[in-house]
């Protein structure tokens, strides 16, 4: 049985209380009822194998006159059933914790792999951006934009710079996730691996069965491991091994071109390591346009580091202690080699191991779960959530995902996670963000567009900091003069999107953009002169001109 109490809204008078009782009168699923208009309550005793929570609290708001507005699970006897089971321990996981216990779920989190935390503060965000701070540091102890000033040098105690990032995802994990959930009065943690027995059952490391009326899967994902000859016979490393290698390696291979390969590459770089950077696609971040690459690219070689493009991989192997990498570029044979190697090629769903065809969960052909706009599957009790399903994979859209995703299973609101201005950065240096869609895909969409481009060398920020570093990337729609795009290459530039992501969202035009106060000699500014650019020739400006 289940104890529940609801919380009541519109209850006037002892006879609204009466009326309430009677629509549950002949219900044998219902074991007792206590409705209290003083207390604008009703408890409810019920056998939940035959009445569910939510169909009581449907009973009560069918009167047209009450509304159940809360609930409290008073107590249960059946320590194995749950309202919500949450597989998976990241950030939309623990989003979706905090929104169930607001709503007093009974709620079951059963995490396995990494620690509570998931990927971000665990072997992700937290640890990969304190080390790119940690190179930053490195580098400009040894550069200078200025002839004036000479750099002396950087001692480097690599071993001190992990421990201290271990150091600080403990105290992250601990203070960001597990304290947070640490006074929960309806939420149970529970490590190990969870497989779908059927609808309503898990089953946990192959013993304890849970049970509940809705899931959430939000379970992450790994690196894709790429199928090259000899690749899995080598030691290779991915962001969780190499982010607990105290050992600085003097040289290492970086497979893959995407954004974990590049922030990977520049930061060990960067405190020393010889970094050669290889991919198969004709240039880096194959899913942004060339320019971006273009200038990425520049710049990072400029600093040393060795970026290969167009490659057919061929072999991989280990021979006198190093590793080496064969491939063809332009049908040339080339080999690499390199003490430690880093795989960074993609990453894949962690949904293999949940028993999903045991209850019919459609997932995409490459695993992600499917799920519409609401974060329902197939099946209308469970929901996914994360780097799981095929939507931005980033730890504030799964957090966002979480929560709704528990708001659309138990409340009567319905909402949408809305993408379409999504803000995103790369940490490299010079940075690289973006929001809304660029030209290619305005072309694509059939949408009128017209690009304005600023390079940083017209910003006079830029100019006195002697760093002119990239550009400033503008999309508007022709029609309407709306902005529908943003692309920045800069130093810092992630810090300037955030406000083009807002103007995207609420429908803010050039014109708007162009005609609004920016202090002078910020980076902000940019965006002023690259609005200013679809009329004019901002080189022919003065510097406070519009």
């Amino acid at each position: 049985m289940e104890y529940m109490e609801f919380k009541i809204k519109g209850m006037t008078c002892e006879h609204c209380a009466t009326a309430i009782s009677k629509r549950f009168e002949g219900k044998e699923s219902i074991v007792s009822t206590n409705i209290s208009y003083p207390d604008g309550s009703g408890k409810f005793e019920f056998d939940p194998d035959f009445i569910t929570k939510e169909e009581i609290a449907g009973i009560i708001n069918s009167t047209g006159h009450y509304k159940v507005v809360g609930e409290i699970r008073l107590k249960s006897k059946d320590s194995n059933r749950f309202d919500l089971i949450i597989i998976g321990g990241g950030s939309a996981a623990f989003s979706a914790a905090i929104k169930a216990e607001s709503l007093g779920l009974k709620t079951l989190m059963v995490n396995g792999g990494l620690e509570f935390g998931g990927t971000c503060v665990n072997v992700g965000c937290v640890p990969s951006k304190n080390l790119i701070r940690a190179g930053e540091a490195a580098y400009h102890a040894t550069h200078s934009n200025f002839a004036g000033i000479k750099p002396k040098g950087v001692d480097i105690d690599f071993a001190q710079i992990i421990k201290d990032k271990k150091k600080l995802v403990s105290i992250l994990q601990e203070k960001k996730y597990m304290d947070v959930v640490s006074d929960f009065k309806n939420l149970t943690l529970l490590k190990g691996w969870a497989e779908f027995k059927d609808e309503k059952t898990i089953i946990v490391n192959g013993r304890q069965q849970f049970q509940a009326s809705k899931f959430l899967i939000a379970t992450g994902a790994s690196t894709n491991i790429p199928d090259i000859e000899g690749l899995n016979k080598v030691d290779y490393l991915t962001n969780i091994s190499l982010f607990n290698l105290e050992t600085q390696p003097e040289s290492m291979i970086v497979l893959g071109g995407g954004y974990i390969a590049l922030e990977i590459a520049q930061a060990y770089h960067r405190l020393g390591t010889d970094v050669t950077l290889l991919q198969r696609s004709s240039h880096i971040l194959s899913n942004q346009t060339p320019d971006i690459a273009q200038e990425l690219t520049r710049n990072l070689t400029n600093e040393g580091l060795n970026i290969y493009t167009s490659l057919d991989f061929i072999e991989v192997g280990e021979k006198n202690g190093k590793i080496y990498v064969i491939a063809k570029q332009n049908g040339l044979r080339k080999i690499f080699e390199a003490d430690k190697i880093v795989v960074t090629t993609g990453t894949l769903p962690n949904t293999n191991n949940l028993g999903l065809k045991n209850i019919g969960l459609e997932v995409n052909t490459d695993g992600h779960i499917k799920v519409n706009e609401k974060m329902e599957t197939n099946l209308e009790h469970i929901f996914a959530a994360g780097d799981v399903v095929n939507t931005p994979a980033y730890v504030y859209t799964a957090a966002m995902e979480g929560k709704v995703a528990v708001e659309n299973a138990f409340t009567d609101s319905i909402k949408n996670v809305d993408y379409s201005s999504l803000p995103w950065v790369i940490f490299t240096d010079p940075q690289v963000a973006g929001t809304g869609i660029d030209e290619d895909q305005a072309a694509i969409q059939n949408i009128p567009f017209e690009v304005s481009k600023i390079e940083l060398k017209d910003v006079p920020r830029s100019i006195a900091a002697n760093d002119t570093r990239g550009f400033i990337k503008l999309i508007r729609n022709k029609d309407t003069d709306k902005l529908i795009g943003a692309r920045i290459v800069a130093p810092e530039g992630g810090e300037l999107i955030q406000q083009l992501s807002m103007a995207i969202k609420y429908g803010i035009t050039i014109g708007d953009l162009a005609d609004n106060l920016y202090p002078y000699l910020t980076l902000g500014e940019g965006i002023k002169l690259a609005a200013i650019t679809f009329g004019k020739d901002v080189s022919k400006l003065s510097c406070c001109a519009s």
